[in-house]
């Protein structure tokens, strides 16, 4: 997991040189220049600020105000149909009936009442996706709520899992699996445990862009076959064991050849590189066709990260990040992410790191309409037992209020044991105090129905 760790690392350092740079200081001791100080202080004084427009509440529509102003301060009005932003058209509508400040994203719905989002499309205001109507509630089916992440090798035995998970109050355990038949074996053994035990077990299928010489696929086909094969195999070796749900990847999003600067948050297409997009495709194809090929009713994820709605729109949509079109869109049951601390709130995620928030679930629940999974979510490894105890209260109680309304099935703490106290909530079958304390606290006192 050490690409985890340098990423969040990556996000800590970069966030903290946006905020010294914005702030006039200097980006290689932090200390700031008086002189440029003053000077930036005597500027501002003499000049005249505009004040910046109130953002409009939470579910303003049009008719119904005279405007919405976004959290960008852009105004938008509805004339005649067609929408507007600061007097300009934006895309092309027409014959538009309701226009709605939702979850940090504008909303439109037609006279036949299709709706659609708008989006950014290389910084600008302009593009329509279709989706559903956001305010519309949505409860996953209960059972699964409350998850854990592990991995293959733990010395644990399948019972000893078991045992810590209904301690813990847990239902559902995500491991990773490669192709390797030791990795299967394992795993199929953690399977038939969990079945036994009416435990849901969440299979990673850890297959991804690069061959087993570390290089990038040639092309999509290749990359489809060799997924496909794999996917194959871990389903065949797991369906008669009560396993129906696979992940299909693990940040592949976030690998160096799929993002062009680990810094950007993801909410545009242009953010993925272009000429390794269909080798990722592939893959993600290859891995759900082949978990399909032996499990028809097998419910398949594709996973994300920070706010990658950039590259989970063009997949779905079958676009490429230089936003060239038909190629095939992906189509997959569960849509999952991976939601740390550095990252943000996941219910009002920053676009860039530091700018507007957007509720993301609420935009992947109208945009996919498949059930919502966070599969790994902690905060950083440098934090204290007490920030983390308080982090688990926090976000538990975020998540469980927000499963009844944000088709929210399943919230995955990483990790059960990392053999210290970065991430880990048990050290060889010791609860770390007070992270298990609090996290075996909230799970009792807040029922998964």
């Amino acid at each position: 997991m050490m690409k985890r760790r340098q990423f969040l690392g990556c996000l800590t350092a970069l966030g903290g040189s946006h905020i010294l740079s914005a702030c006039g200081g200097s980006s290689q001791d932090g200390n700031t220049n008086t002189a440029s100080a003053t000077a930036a202080k005597a500027t501002s004084t003499a000049k005249v600020t505009a004040p910046v427009p109130s953002t409009s509440a939470n579910g303003t529509t049009l008719p119904g105000a005279g405007s919405i102003t976004d959290s960008t301060g852009a105004v938008w009005t509805l004339t005649n149909g067609v929408v507007y932003r600061n007097g300009s058209t934006v895309g092309d509508t027409y014959n538009v009936s309701l226009v709605l400040w939702y979850g940090g994203k504008i909303w439109v719905s037609g006279t036949n009442g299709q709706f659609y989002v708008n989006v950014d499309v290389r910084n600008v205001a302009g593009q329509w996706l279709p989706c559903t109507d956001p305010r519309n509630a949505a409860a996953a089916t209960a059972g699964n709520f409350y998850g854990v992440n592990g991995h293959w090798d733990y010395t644990y035995t399948p019972a000893q899992l078991v045992s810590i998970l209904k301690g813990m109050g847990c239902t559902t355990y995500r491991v990773g699996c490669t192709g390797d038949a030791n990795q299967i074996s394992t795993v199929v053994k953690i399977a038939q445990a969990f079945q036994s035990a009416g435990l849901t077990l969440f299979v990673l299928i850890e297959q991804g862009v690069y061959d087993s010489s570390g290089n990038v696929y040639g092309n999509e086909t290749a990359a489809y076959s060799a997924s496909f094969s794999i996917a194959q195999s871990i389903a065949r070796a797991l369906s008669p064991y009560g396993v129906t749900m696979y992940e299909c990847g693990n940040e592949l999003t976030r690998q160096n050849a799929t993002v062009m600067n680990f810094s950007y948050a993801g909410a545009l297409a242009m953010d993925f590189n272009n000429t390794n997009w269909p080798v990722m495709r592939g893959a993600m194809r290859g891995m759900m066709d082949g978990v399909k090929s032996v499990q028809s009713s097998a419910k398949c994820a594709i996973n994300f990260s920070v706010a990658d709605i950039g590259a989970a729109d063009a997949l779905w949509e079958g676009m490429q990040p230089d936003g060239t079109s038909g190629h095939q869109p992906l189509r997959w049951d569960i849509t999952t992410w991976h939601n740390y601390d550095a990252y943000g709130d996941i219910f009002d995620i920053g676009t860039d790191g530091n700018g507007p928030g957007f509720d993301l679930p609420t935009y992947c629940k109208a945009r996919y309409g498949a059930p919502f999974m966070i599969t790994e979510w902690n905060t950083g490894p440098d934090q204290t037992e007490a920030f983390r105890a308080n982090y688990v209260t926090t976000q538990l109680g975020e998540f469980y209020q927000a499963r009844k309304t944000h088709n929210i099935q399943s919230v995955m703490y990483y990790v059960l044991d990392s053999g210290n106290d970065t991430y880990g909530i048990m050290i060889n079958g010791s609860p770390i105090n007070p992270t298990y304390s609090a996290f075996t606290s909230f799970t009792s006192s807040n029922p998964d129905n």
